[in-house]
């Protein structure tokens, strides 16, 4: 029996739905190959990250433990990868006691995903980028509410009562509908005005969602301010400092709090990986995620620079790319292997479902040249739903 060493590098949601799809491919083959899967992430735990804000609101956890996803017969190392040696197929990792190790493999999988754009630290504030800067984040505005609420001076309580979220992508439109719930209920706790929480989302552009149509941004903006959000359009925070976040048209708002969600870039690990890249830090693979010119290592995700072939599309860095690029990525690597004809990335409806606090929601698609809606709670659950499902959790 054929026996193959599959590495899947990245356990975020890329690399997971990988490993699912792979170890499926490979379980139903009849070529009598022996497949053996390995993960290697650098974290203890899968980390549902599209899901920070909600450590940072609620505290709850977003960690799911790895004996929970992986299939009976898979491995799965703690480590962060040092180098590939793409001449005798070995990852160079360093685990979590800092020893230098090796890893050979057949074919390699590169799904080490994005990580948070953060501000020069001279700026203040804190990046919603991680589990600890989720928890620095509700450790601040818990502190600063009970300030609130053991001052009698009407300024000082306002600031306090307030947030500025400097970035309104998906991220930081999530994120203050989530805070402002979350603030109004432990306001109500210690006796203040849950009316008097403030959180400013501060928009550069001169509208939200702009991956969709306007009629959606303004579903979006509407549900915000019932919640208690108000956006600013075409204003950009340029620093937090002295009790106030100062914006771009010479305004200084008075906050207890600055949060940044700046958006995503390609994990910059990619560096060291001796991997073709493109100019903003992508890995250039061909129409069947191969990585250019290395034989045996494949990438997706939003470390991947992944084009449909018919289209010319570029698949944006969202969980709705890359989980079917995961799933494709399976019958790939078995066709690859088996010498048949592998199957092609095609692009993905246009779609974004966004959570707007607990029991609210807007999902938009287009097809047909339609645009079909979906608000409250049915896009609410169905986005929980595709929280879940893009974890590999049932319910």
């Amino acid at each position: 029996m054929r026996q193959l060493t599959c590495v899947v590098l990245g356990g975020g949601f890329a690399g997971i739905h990988a490993m699912k799809s792979i170890h499926q491919a490979f379980q139903s083959n009849k070529e009598r190959i022996q497949l053996q899967l390995i993960v290697i992430d650098k974290l203890e735990a899968h980390l549902r990250k599209v899901l920070l804000f909600q450590p940072a609101a609620s505290g709850e956890p977003i960690s799911v433990p790895w004996q929970q996803l992986l299939p009976a017969d898979a491995a799965f190392i703690q480590g962060t990868a040092t180098g590939i040696d793409h001449q005798l197929n070995l990852l160079h990792y360093e685990d979590i006691e800092g020893k230098q190790q090796l890893q050979a493999f057949d074919m390699l999988v590169v799904a080490i995903g994005s990580v948070a754009e953060k501000p020069a630290a001279e700026l203040g504030g804190i990046a919603l980028a991680d589990l600890e800067s989720a928890s620095r984040i509700r450790s601040q505005w818990m502190h600063n509410l009970q300030q609130a609420a053991d001052t009698a001076h009407s300024f000082e309580k306002a600031r306090l009562m307030s947030v500025a979220i400097a970035g309104a992508g998906i991220t930081g439109v999530e994120t203050a509908a989530e805070l402002a719930y979350a603030m109004k209920q432990e306001a109500q706790q210690l006796g203040l005005n849950p009316e008097e929480i403030h959180v400013h989302l501060l928009n550069s552009k001169a509208r939200l969602f702009q991956e969709g149509p306007a009629k959606v941004a303004d579903k979006v903006e509407r549900t915000l301010a019932a919640c208690g959000v108000t956006v600013h359009h075409q204003l950009k925070a340029l620093q937090a400092a002295d009790d106030h976040v100062h914006v771009s048209d010479g305004q200084r708002l008075p906050v207890g709090l600055t949060i940044w969600t700046l958006g995503l870039r390609p994990n910059s690990m990619l560096m060291n990986l001796s991997l073709p890249l493109t100019a903003d830090g992508q890995v250039q693979v061909d129409s069947s995620y191969r990585v250019i010119g290395i034989s045996g290592v494949y990438s997706i995700g939003d470390c991947a620079h992944i084009v449909d072939p018919v289209t010319g599309m570029k698949d944006a860095m969202t969980c709705k790319e890359a989980i079917p690029q995961a799933q494709r990525l399976g019958s790939i690597l078995y066709a690859d292997a088996t010498g048949r004809s592998a199957s092609q990335h095609k692009s993905v409806l246009p779609s974004f479902t966004i959570g707007l606090g607990p029991e609210r929601g807007v999902m938009w698609t287009r097809k047909w040249g339609l645009d079909m809606i979906v608000t409250g709670k049915l896009a609410y659950r169905i986005k929980v739903f595709l929280w879940n499902y893009a974890s590999l959790l049932r319910g």
